[in-house]
Protein backbone atom coordinates (compact mmCIF):
# COMPACT_ATOMS: atom_id res chain seq x y z
CA UNK A 1 0.00 0.00 0.00
CA UNK A 2 2.69 2.54 0.77
CA UNK A 3 4.51 1.46 -2.48
CA UNK A 4 1.42 2.56 -4.58
CA UNK A 5 1.43 5.76 -2.71
CA UNK A 6 4.72 6.76 -3.68
CA UNK A 7 4.49 5.63 -6.85
CA UNK A 8 1.09 7.46 -7.18
CA UNK A 9 2.67 10.66 -5.70
CA UNK A 10 5.67 10.69 -8.33
CA UNK A 11 2.74 10.17 -11.07
CA UNK A 12 1.41 13.06 -10.11
CA UNK A 13 4.01 15.17 -11.32
CA UNK A 14 4.49 13.48 -14.09
CA UNK A 15 1.72 15.80 -15.30
CA UNK A 16 4.16 18.57 -15.17
CA UNK A 17 5.96 16.86 -18.09
CA UNK A 18 3.32 17.43 -20.47
CA UNK A 19 3.89 19.84 -23.82
CA UNK A 20 1.01 21.86 -23.15
CA UNK A 21 2.55 22.68 -19.56
CA UNK A 22 5.33 24.27 -21.44
CA UNK A 23 2.62 26.70 -23.32
CA UNK A 24 0.90 27.63 -19.75
CA UNK A 25 4.36 27.92 -18.65
CA UNK A 26 5.27 30.82 -21.32
CA UNK A 27 1.89 32.05 -20.89
CA UNK A 28 2.22 32.70 -17.63
CA UNK A 29 5.69 34.18 -17.98
CA UNK A 30 4.00 37.08 -20.49
CA UNK A 31 1.34 37.76 -17.95
CA UNK A 32 3.64 37.88 -14.82
CA UNK A 33 6.15 40.57 -16.68
CA UNK A 34 4.59 43.59 -17.06
CA UNK A 35 4.35 43.59 -12.61
CA UNK A 36 8.40 44.39 -13.28
CA UNK A 37 7.53 47.28 -14.68
CA UNK A 38 4.92 48.97 -12.39
CA UNK A 39 5.94 47.69 -9.57
CA UNK A 40 9.34 47.05 -8.58
CA UNK A 41 10.83 49.25 -11.49
CA UNK A 42 8.46 52.57 -11.04
CA UNK A 43 8.85 52.13 -6.97
CA UNK A 44 12.19 51.88 -6.99
CA UNK A 45 12.85 54.76 -9.83
CA UNK A 46 10.52 56.95 -8.06
CA UNK A 47 12.19 56.15 -4.65
CA UNK A 48 15.68 56.57 -6.10
CA UNK A 49 14.65 59.78 -7.54
CA UNK A 50 13.76 61.26 -4.41
CA UNK A 51 10.33 61.05 -4.00
CA UNK A 52 8.66 60.15 -0.80
CA UNK A 53 7.14 56.75 0.48
CA UNK A 54 3.74 58.28 0.31
CA UNK A 55 4.31 59.20 -3.15
CA UNK A 56 5.34 55.72 -4.33
CA UNK A 57 2.55 54.23 -2.32
CA UNK A 58 0.04 56.29 -4.04
CA UNK A 59 1.51 55.40 -7.19
CA UNK A 60 0.06 51.85 -6.69
CA UNK A 61 -3.42 52.79 -6.87
CA UNK A 62 -2.56 51.94 -10.77
CA UNK A 63 -3.21 48.22 -10.03
CA UNK A 64 -6.72 48.68 -9.43
CA UNK A 65 -7.29 48.27 -12.55
CA UNK A 66 -6.23 44.02 -12.50
CA UNK A 67 -8.90 43.74 -9.82
CA UNK A 68 -12.02 45.33 -12.24
CA UNK A 69 -10.81 43.40 -15.74
CA UNK A 70 -13.41 41.01 -15.84
CA UNK A 71 -15.38 43.83 -16.39
CA UNK A 72 -14.65 44.70 -20.13
CA UNK A 73 -13.63 41.00 -20.60
CA UNK A 74 -16.65 40.10 -22.55
CA UNK A 75 -15.74 43.12 -24.79
CA UNK A 76 -12.20 41.59 -25.33
CA UNK A 77 -13.90 37.76 -26.26
CA UNK A 78 -15.75 39.65 -29.22
CA UNK A 79 -13.99 42.85 -30.38
CA UNK A 80 -11.63 41.45 -33.14
CA UNK A 81 -8.41 43.32 -33.61
CA UNK A 82 -7.89 44.17 -37.20
CA UNK A 83 -5.72 41.59 -39.34
CA UNK A 84 -3.97 40.26 -36.39
CA UNK A 85 -6.77 38.00 -35.38
CA UNK A 86 -7.10 36.57 -39.04
CA UNK A 87 -2.95 36.08 -38.95
CA UNK A 88 -2.73 35.15 -35.46
CA UNK A 89 -5.56 34.14 -33.80
CA UNK A 90 -8.10 36.23 -31.63
CA UNK A 91 -6.34 35.62 -28.08
CA UNK A 92 -2.94 36.14 -29.69
CA UNK A 93 -3.65 38.98 -31.85
CA UNK A 94 -5.03 40.97 -28.31
CA UNK A 95 -1.88 39.69 -26.83
CA UNK A 96 0.27 41.54 -28.98
CA UNK A 97 -1.60 44.32 -29.35
CA UNK A 98 -1.18 44.81 -25.26
CA UNK A 99 2.61 44.41 -25.47
CA UNK A 100 3.36 46.85 -28.39
CA UNK A 101 1.35 49.58 -25.76
CA UNK A 102 3.54 48.00 -23.09
CA UNK A 103 7.06 48.71 -25.22
CA UNK A 104 5.71 51.84 -26.50
CA UNK A 105 5.24 53.27 -23.06
CA UNK A 106 8.73 51.56 -21.85
CA UNK A 107 10.14 53.77 -24.71
CA UNK A 108 7.74 57.16 -24.01
CA UNK A 109 9.34 56.70 -20.16
CA UNK A 110 12.74 56.86 -21.69
CA UNK A 111 12.31 60.41 -22.29
CA UNK A 112 10.42 61.75 -18.80
CA UNK A 113 11.53 62.64 -15.62
CA UNK A 114 9.44 61.63 -12.24
CA UNK A 115 11.12 64.44 -10.37
CA UNK A 116 9.69 67.36 -12.80
CA UNK A 117 6.45 65.84 -14.36
CA UNK A 118 5.01 62.74 -11.81
CA UNK A 119 1.95 63.16 -13.44
CA UNK A 120 2.92 61.99 -16.70
CA UNK A 121 4.92 58.78 -15.14
CA UNK A 122 1.82 57.61 -13.50
CA UNK A 123 -0.33 58.43 -16.19
CA UNK A 124 2.19 56.22 -18.58
CA UNK A 125 1.85 53.65 -15.76
CA UNK A 126 -1.69 53.72 -15.62
CA UNK A 127 -1.73 52.52 -19.59
CA UNK A 128 0.64 49.82 -18.62
CA UNK A 129 -1.60 48.60 -15.78
CA UNK A 130 -4.60 48.69 -18.48
CA UNK A 131 -2.94 47.50 -21.20
CA UNK A 132 -1.25 44.27 -18.70
CA UNK A 133 -4.78 43.42 -17.24
CA UNK A 134 -6.63 43.66 -20.45
CA UNK A 135 -3.91 41.05 -21.72
CA UNK A 136 -4.45 39.02 -18.58
CA UNK A 137 -8.23 38.78 -20.06
CA UNK A 138 -6.80 36.59 -22.86
CA UNK A 139 -3.43 35.13 -21.93
CA UNK A 140 -6.17 33.20 -19.05
CA UNK A 141 -8.41 32.54 -21.86
CA UNK A 142 -5.79 31.22 -23.98
CA UNK A 143 -4.06 28.95 -21.42
CA UNK A 144 -7.41 27.64 -19.91
CA UNK A 145 -8.38 26.62 -24.03
CA UNK A 146 -4.83 24.66 -23.58
CA UNK A 147 -6.42 21.79 -21.68
CA UNK A 148 -10.11 20.14 -22.31
CA UNK A 149 -12.71 20.78 -19.47
CA UNK A 150 -12.92 16.92 -18.56
CA UNK A 151 -9.35 16.87 -17.98
CA UNK A 152 -9.39 17.70 -13.88
CA UNK A 153 -5.67 16.74 -13.23
CA UNK A 154 -4.05 18.37 -16.06
CA UNK A 155 -6.59 21.75 -15.17
CA UNK A 156 -4.66 21.59 -11.59
CA UNK A 157 -1.71 21.46 -12.80
CA UNK A 158 -2.16 23.58 -15.45
CA UNK A 159 -3.22 26.29 -12.79
CA UNK A 160 0.03 25.74 -11.20
CA UNK A 161 1.96 26.13 -14.04
CA UNK A 162 0.34 29.08 -15.00
CA UNK A 163 1.59 30.70 -11.33
CA UNK A 164 4.61 29.15 -11.65
CA UNK A 165 4.78 31.20 -14.85
CA UNK A 166 3.58 34.15 -13.59
CA UNK A 167 6.45 34.06 -10.59
CA UNK A 168 9.18 33.74 -13.22
CA UNK A 169 8.30 36.72 -15.59
CA UNK A 170 7.73 38.70 -12.40
CA UNK A 171 10.77 37.25 -10.17
CA UNK A 172 13.50 36.77 -13.28
CA UNK A 173 12.08 39.81 -14.98
CA UNK A 174 12.74 42.07 -11.64
CA UNK A 175 16.40 40.33 -11.41
CA UNK A 176 17.23 41.87 -14.96
CA UNK A 177 15.20 44.36 -14.50
CA UNK A 178 17.80 45.36 -11.12
CA UNK A 179 21.05 44.06 -12.11
CA UNK A 180 20.50 45.98 -15.32
CA UNK A 181 19.55 49.30 -13.38
CA UNK A 182 22.47 48.87 -11.37
CA UNK A 183 24.97 48.00 -14.31
CA UNK A 184 24.35 51.32 -16.05
CA UNK A 185 24.37 53.46 -12.41
CA UNK A 186 27.48 51.83 -12.07
CA UNK A 187 28.56 53.19 -15.28
CA UNK A 188 27.63 56.69 -14.27
CA UNK A 189 24.82 56.65 -16.76
CA UNK A 190 22.41 59.08 -15.01
CA UNK A 191 19.45 58.17 -16.13
CA UNK A 192 19.58 54.55 -15.48
CA UNK A 193 16.01 53.48 -14.67
CA UNK A 194 14.70 55.33 -18.15
CA UNK A 195 17.90 53.23 -20.32
CA UNK A 196 16.46 50.19 -17.81
CA UNK A 197 12.88 50.52 -19.63
CA UNK A 198 14.51 50.08 -23.00
CA UNK A 199 16.12 46.73 -22.30
CA UNK A 200 12.97 45.89 -20.59
CA UNK A 201 11.54 46.47 -24.19
CA UNK A 202 13.30 44.36 -25.78
CA UNK A 203 12.18 41.32 -23.52
CA UNK A 204 9.02 42.26 -24.25
CA UNK A 205 9.95 41.56 -27.92
CA UNK A 206 11.52 38.33 -27.16
CA UNK A 207 8.05 37.09 -25.43
CA UNK A 208 5.90 38.58 -28.34
CA UNK A 209 8.50 35.50 -30.09
CA UNK A 210 7.70 33.12 -28.27
CA UNK A 211 4.29 34.05 -27.96
CA UNK A 212 3.97 32.57 -31.60
CA UNK A 213 5.03 28.90 -30.05
CA UNK A 214 1.64 28.65 -28.23
CA UNK A 215 -1.25 26.76 -30.37
CA UNK A 216 -4.38 28.65 -31.16
CA UNK A 217 -6.78 27.59 -33.59
CA UNK A 218 -7.43 30.35 -36.18
CA UNK A 219 -11.00 29.08 -37.32
CA UNK A 220 -13.23 28.86 -34.53
CA UNK A 221 -17.33 29.10 -34.47
CA UNK A 222 -17.05 31.64 -31.52
CA UNK A 223 -17.99 34.73 -33.49
CA UNK A 224 -20.95 32.81 -35.28
CA UNK A 225 -22.45 31.55 -31.93
CA UNK A 226 -21.60 35.53 -31.01
CA UNK A 227 -24.09 36.71 -33.67
CA UNK A 228 -26.81 34.01 -33.69
CA UNK A 229 -27.08 35.24 -29.73
CA UNK A 230 -27.78 39.38 -31.32
CA UNK A 231 -29.78 37.76 -33.59
CA UNK A 232 -32.10 36.20 -30.97
CA UNK A 233 -31.68 39.04 -28.67
CA UNK A 234 -32.91 41.45 -31.61
CA UNK A 235 -35.80 38.88 -32.37
CA UNK A 236 -37.05 39.71 -28.81
CA UNK A 237 -36.96 43.03 -29.30
CA UNK A 238 -39.91 42.99 -31.79
CA UNK A 239 -37.78 45.27 -34.27
CA UNK A 240 -34.66 45.05 -36.43
CA UNK A 241 -33.03 48.57 -36.54
CA UNK A 242 -29.83 50.35 -35.79
CA UNK A 243 -30.42 51.09 -32.41
CA UNK A 244 -31.90 47.42 -31.38
CA UNK A 245 -29.39 45.99 -33.05
CA UNK A 246 -26.97 47.70 -30.63
CA UNK A 247 -28.73 46.67 -27.86
CA UNK A 248 -28.59 43.15 -28.65
CA UNK A 249 -24.84 43.80 -29.32
CA UNK A 250 -24.37 45.13 -25.75
CA UNK A 251 -26.57 42.68 -24.00
CA UNK A 252 -25.08 39.81 -25.90
CA UNK A 253 -21.43 40.80 -24.79
CA UNK A 254 -22.08 42.28 -21.55
CA UNK A 255 -25.15 41.23 -20.47
CA UNK A 256 -25.21 37.50 -21.15
CA UNK A 257 -21.95 36.10 -19.32
CA UNK A 258 -22.90 38.02 -16.36
CA UNK A 259 -26.52 37.13 -16.36
CA UNK A 260 -24.95 33.41 -17.01
CA UNK A 261 -22.94 33.52 -14.58
CA UNK A 262 -25.15 34.60 -11.86
CA UNK A 263 -27.73 31.97 -12.76
CA UNK A 264 -25.40 29.11 -12.86
CA UNK A 265 -23.84 29.60 -9.41
CA UNK A 266 -27.06 31.47 -7.66
CA UNK A 267 -26.59 35.31 -6.36
CA UNK A 268 -25.05 34.60 -3.14
CA UNK A 269 -22.57 32.11 -4.13
CA UNK A 270 -21.82 34.45 -7.27
CA UNK A 271 -21.17 37.24 -5.02
CA UNK A 272 -18.88 35.43 -2.64
CA UNK A 273 -16.99 34.30 -5.84
CA UNK A 274 -16.52 37.50 -6.91
CA UNK A 275 -15.25 38.97 -3.21
CA UNK A 276 -13.07 36.05 -2.88
CA UNK A 277 -11.12 36.61 -6.67
CA UNK A 278 -11.18 40.35 -5.33
CA UNK A 279 -9.78 40.19 -1.77
CA UNK A 280 -7.69 37.02 -1.81
CA UNK A 281 -4.51 38.49 -3.30
CA UNK A 282 -4.84 42.54 -3.16
CA UNK A 283 -2.90 42.50 0.44
CA UNK A 284 0.14 40.24 -1.36
CA UNK A 285 -0.36 42.89 -4.34
CA UNK A 286 -0.10 46.11 -2.11
CA UNK A 287 2.97 44.22 -0.03
CA UNK A 288 4.76 43.66 -2.79
CA UNK A 289 5.25 46.36 -3.90
CA UNK A 290 6.21 48.49 -0.74
CA UNK A 291 8.25 45.78 0.24
CA UNK A 292 11.03 46.68 -2.06
CA UNK A 293 11.17 50.36 -0.67
CA UNK A 294 11.33 48.56 3.13
CA UNK A 295 14.35 46.74 1.42
CA UNK A 296 16.16 49.79 -0.03
CA UNK A 297 15.88 52.27 2.97
CA UNK A 298 17.36 49.64 5.13
CA UNK A 299 20.15 49.84 2.99
CA UNK A 300 20.06 47.01 0.74
CA UNK A 301 21.32 47.59 -3.01
CA UNK A 302 19.71 46.58 -6.17
CA UNK A 303 22.03 43.53 -6.82
CA UNK A 304 21.33 42.10 -3.28
CA UNK A 305 17.60 42.60 -3.92
CA UNK A 306 17.43 41.11 -7.04
CA UNK A 307 19.43 38.08 -5.58
CA UNK A 308 17.22 37.29 -2.33
CA UNK A 309 14.01 39.14 -2.66
CA UNK A 310 13.72 38.29 -6.47
CA UNK A 311 16.18 34.99 -7.16
CA UNK A 312 15.44 33.00 -3.97
CA UNK A 313 11.90 33.83 -3.61
CA UNK A 314 11.45 32.64 -7.29
CA UNK A 315 12.91 29.14 -6.47
CA UNK A 316 11.05 29.18 -3.25
CA UNK A 317 7.64 30.04 -5.38
CA UNK A 318 8.42 27.64 -7.80
CA UNK A 319 8.76 24.84 -5.59
CA UNK A 320 5.65 25.49 -3.46
CA UNK A 321 3.70 25.77 -6.22
CA UNK A 322 4.10 22.34 -8.38
CA UNK A 323 3.58 21.08 -5.01
CA UNK A 324 0.54 23.00 -4.88
CA UNK A 325 -0.44 21.37 -7.95
CA UNK A 326 0.23 18.23 -6.53
CA UNK A 327 -1.68 18.89 -3.88
CA UNK A 328 -4.56 20.45 -5.51
CA UNK A 329 -5.39 17.03 -7.60
CA UNK A 330 -4.53 14.80 -4.84
CA UNK A 331 -7.39 16.65 -2.49
CA UNK A 332 -9.15 18.84 -4.45
CA UNK A 333 -9.14 22.69 -5.25
CA UNK A 334 -11.09 23.87 -2.09
CA UNK A 335 -9.47 22.18 0.75
CA UNK A 336 -6.03 23.14 -0.94
CA UNK A 337 -6.88 26.71 -1.50
CA UNK A 338 -8.48 27.02 2.53
CA UNK A 339 -4.69 25.56 3.34
CA UNK A 340 -3.00 27.91 1.49
CA UNK A 341 -4.72 30.63 2.35
CA UNK A 342 -4.57 29.78 5.83
CA UNK A 343 -0.81 29.76 5.43
CA UNK A 344 -0.70 33.26 3.70
CA UNK A 345 -2.65 34.85 6.47
CA UNK A 346 0.05 33.61 8.96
Amino acid sequence: MEIYQKESFKDSFKIYLDIRMLRILLLGIISGFPWVLIGSSLSLWLKEDGLSRSTVGWAGLIFTVYAFNYLWAPLIDRIRIPWLTNKVGHRRGWIITMQLIILLSLVLWNFVDPTTNLTLVISIGLIIAIASATQDITVDALRIEQIDANEGKAMAAGAAMAVVGWWTGYKLGGVIALFTAEYFENLGIEDYWQTTFLILGAVVILMNIALMFVHEPLQTDRQSKQKQTDKMIQSKLGSSNPITAFIAYITGTIGGPIISFFKKNGFSIAIGILGFVFLFKIGEAFLGRMSIVFYKEIGFSKGQIAIYSKGLGWITTVVFTLLGGVMAMRAGTIKTMFFAGGLMAL
